[in-house]
C-alpha cells in the first residue's frame, strides 16, 4: 500500500484561509459567538460527565474489589455475597478449598448486627464482621494494630471511634444480635486493637471487625463453623481456581471479580448506564440544534456577502468550507472549555450521588478514563459536522446573480 500523499500547499492555504475568515465572522458577531461557545461548553460538560458515568461505577467497583486482594467470592447460592443463604460448613469448606493447587489462601467472612453500649447507657448500632481461616484481613488498619488471632479484640472504623471517642487499647462492651441463637447472648467486653478502614464503609455507618472465634464468643457459642461467604486468593489464575472450586464443591457457587461485576451490571449498574445514554442523546441533540440555528441565522444575514465573494472568485468549495470552519471553531472552543467545567461538575455530582443510602465511601460514580475523552471529542466533532450541513447547503446552492440583485434593490 502506498503511503498517503501529504496535503498540498494549496489545500493547506485554503484551510487556513477558511479558518481565518470564520474567526473574523465570529469576532464581528461577539454576542452570537459567545452564546454558541457557552452553549457548547455547558452541553459538552454534561456530555463528558455522562460518558464518565456510563462506566464509572463499574470501574470504581472493579478497583475496590482488586484493592481488597481477593479474586473469588464463594457463596451457597447464585446470589452475590451477603444476599443469599449461609455456608453452614464454612470453616470446613475453606480448609478443603485451601488445599487446591491454584488457591493461595481462603478466609471465611460472617457479619452480624451488634450494639455497643455507651458509658451513658445508650447504644450504638454496629455491623460486626468476623474473619477466620487466614492471616489476611479485608480492612486496613490506620491507627493502632491488627486484631490478635486469640482473645477478644476488635478494630473499629473512624465513624465508630469518633462517636464513642475511642482510641487503640480502649475497652468496649458489645452485645451481638445473632439470628442463629435461641436466646440473646450476654454482652461481652472487647479491647479495641486499632482504627481501620473497611472497604464498603458507608457515610455515618459503624463498622467493627474481629476474628471468627471472637464473633462466635460474642454470639454465645464456643465454635461456629458457618460463614456468609468465603473469599479466595488464587496463585495467579482466578478462572482456573474458580473452576477447581466448583469441581471440588459443586454445592457452592464461586464468583470471580469479573463475574461478580457482570452480575452487578445486569442489576443496579444498568440503571446508571441507561441514564447516561439518555442524557448523552439529549445533550447532543441540543448541541446540534443550537449550533445549526446559530450558523443558519449567521449565514442568512450574510447571504449578500457570500454572493459577493462568489462573484469575486471564491469557489463553492471555499464558502462551504468557511461555514464548516465556523462550526468547528464554535464547537472546538466550547469543547475545550467543557473539559474543566465537566471535571468540576463531576466532583459535585459525585458527592450528591454518594449521599444516597448504602453507597460505600470509596465508591465513585464518575471515574476518568482516556476512552471517555476520545469519545467526547469524536461526538463533538460529529456534532460540528452535522450542525453545519444545512447552512453549508444554503451557501452551496446560493444563486449569485439573484442574491446580488436582491441586495441592491433591497
Amino acid at each position: 500500500m502506498k503511503p498517503s500523499a501529504p496535503l498540498s500547499p494549496t489545500v493547506l492555504s485554503t484551510t487556513r484561509g477558511a479558518f481565518a475568515f470564520a474567526w473574523r465572522s465570529l469576532v464581528r458577531q461577539p454576542a452570537r459567538a459567545t452564546l454558541g461557545i457557552l452553549g457548547v461548553a455547558a452541553v459538552g460538560a454534561l456530555l463528558f460527565d455522562m460518558l464518565l458515568l456510563s462506566e464509572g461505577l463499574v470501574i470504581s467497583m472493579r478497583d475496590l474489589l482488586d484493592r481488597m486482594g481477593f479474586e473469588i467470592r464463594v457463596t451457597a447460592t447464585d446470589q452475590l455475597p451477603g444476599q443469599g443463604q449461609d455456608i453452614l460448613d464454612g470453616a470446613d469448606a475453606a480448609s478443603s478449598i485451601a488445599t487446591l493447587p491454584s488457591v493461595r489462601s481462603v478466609i471465611t467472612m460472617r457479619t452480624e448486627d451488634a450494639t455497643i453500649e455507651r458509658p451513658d447507657g445508650s447504644e450504638l448500632r454496629t455491623s460486626l464482621l468476623g474473619v477466620g481461616g487466614g492471616s489476611r484481613r479485608p480492612w486496613t488498619v490506620i491507627r493502632g494494630r491488627e486484631v490478635a488471632d486469640t482473645g477478644l479484640e476488635v478494630v473499629v472504623n473512624d465513624c465508630t471511634a469518633t462517636r464513642l471517642k475511642l482510641e487503640p487499647d480502649a475497652t468496649i462492651t458489645l452485645r451481638a444480635t445473632c439470628a442463629r441463637g435461641a436466646e440473646a447472648p450476654p454482652p461481652v467486653s472487647f479491647r479495641v486493637a486499632g482504627i481501620a478502614e473497611f472497604p464498603f464503609d458507608t457515610p455515618g455507618s459503624s463498622e467493627t471487625g474481629t476474628t471468627a472465634a471472637a464473633l462466635a464468643a460474642a454470639c454465645g457459642a464456643d465454635v461456629d463453623r458457618s460463614a456468609d461467604f468465603l473469599v479466595v486468593t488464587s496463585t495467579g489464575d482466578p478462572d482456573k481456581a474458580a473452576a477447581e472450586i466448583a469441581a471440588l464443591r459443586p454445592d457452592l457457587r464461586p464468583f470471580t471479580n469479573e463475574q461478580a461485576l457482570s452480575q452487578m451490571e445486569r442489576g443496579g449498574f444498568t440503571y446508571f448506564r441507561q441514564i447516561s445514554t439518555v442524557l448523552t442523546t439529549v445533550t447532543l441533540s441540543f448541541a446540534l440544534l443550537l449550533i445549526s440555528v446559530l450558523l443558519t441565522v449567521s449565514v442568512n444575514q450574510r447571504l449578500g456577502e457570500v454572493a459577493a465573494l462568489r462573484a469575486l472568485g471564491f469557489s463553492r468549495r471555499r464558502v462551504v468550507l468557511d461555514v464548516l470552519s465556523e462550526s468547528a471553531l464554535i464547537v472546538g472552543i466550547g469543547g475545550m472549555l467543557s473539559l474543566p467545567l465537566g471535571a468540576l461538575l463531576a466532583v459535585w455530582l459525585d458527592q450528591i450521588l454518594k449521599g444516597m443510602p448504602g453507597i460505600p465511601t470509596s465508591l465513585h460514580f464518575f471515574v476518568f478514563q482516556p476512552q471517555a475523552l476520545w469519545m467526547h471529542g469524536a461526538l463533538l466533532a460529529a456534532t460540528a459536522i452535522l450542525a453545519a450541513l444545512y447552512p453549508m447547503r444554503i451557501v452551496a446552492r446560493l444563486p449569485i446573480a439573484a442574491t446580488l440583485r436582491n441586495e441592491v434593490t433591497g
